[in-house]
């Protein structure tokens, strides 16, 4: 395997820490960034025992001086970046008319501007591998309701801003595109089931079932095929693919 290096943030659970197992089998060095080191530490054993090389980084990527020592640590280890991940951020699911400016402001702070920030930060050394950048988005951006406005809002401002940055991209040799996932079944989403069930009185099993059908799928996405997509958009199948945005929901979006 030649030198290559893959940033992964939101790398501790869910779809950042499936992403980061499945590009330990790609790349020579997975960077794993999240706020919680004791779970990075597990990632980075699962990385290693893939065959890669794995780097901790942790911090708050919020913060714009995470976001410096993250590439700083990146470049001082390995010398090179050839795929930047965008995976941190959740939004808060809070009705519309109950969500505080705080609220709106945090989700926006991580998912939409901390990566922005990485991005622009980790640039160069993009353009010197002629890499590739992948935004999470989701698939709340093409239907955004009343009961999760946020989420919809911020997720369809992820689209805009990679598409910004894939028309950067084309003159200056880096390929950047989206992915907007369905209901993927993290902990975080059976967090959200849990609630559900508490606050209507029924099982955990009834608000999962409740919830599929609410979504007009057969099952929930699982991390590991969201990876799956994450891999082929930063391998050299997908070069020509740049300003792209690529849904996998299970057909939950029924528009065209």
């Amino acid at each position: 395997m030649s030198e290559s290096v893959a940033i992964v943030t939101g790398a501790s659970s869910g779809i950042g820490r499936a992403t980061a197992q499945r590009l330990a089998r790609d790349f020579s060095a997975v960077v794993l960034a999240a706020r919680s080191r004791e779970k990075l530490v597990k990632v980075g054993e699962e990385v290693r025992a893939a065959g890669a090389k794995a780097l901790i980084v942790e911090g708050d990527l919020s913060l714009e001086a995470a976001t410096d020592l993250l590439v700083t640590q990146t470049m001082e280890k390995f010398g090179r970046i050839d795929a930047l991940l965008n995976i941190a951020g959740a939004v808060a699911s809070v009705d519309l008319f109950e969500m505080t400016d705080a609220q709106w402001n945090a989700g926006a702070e991580l998912k939409l501007h901390g990566a922005r920030r990485l991005t622009i930060r980790s640039w160069d050394a993009l353009k010197a591998s002629k890499g590739a950048v992948v935004f999470m988005s989701g698939a709340a951006a093409q239907v955004p309701t009343a009961s999760a406005a946020a989420m919809g809002v911020i997720n369809a401002a992820i689209l805009a801003l990679a598409k910004a940055f894939a028309d950067r991209g084309v003159a200056e040799g880096v390929q950047v595109n989206s992915v907007l996932p369905g209901a993927v079944l993290t902990r975080r989403r059976l967090g959200m089931i849990e609630k559900s069930a508490a606050a209507k009185g029924i099982s955990v099993e009834q608000a999962k079932q409740k919830m599929l059908t609410h979504a007009g799928v057969a099952r929930y996405g699982e991390p590991e095929e969201i990876a799956e997509l994450m891999a082929f958009l930063v391998s050299p199948g997908a070069r020509w693919m740049t300003g792209a945005s690529l849904r996998m929901d299970g057909g939950e979006v029924k528009a065209i």
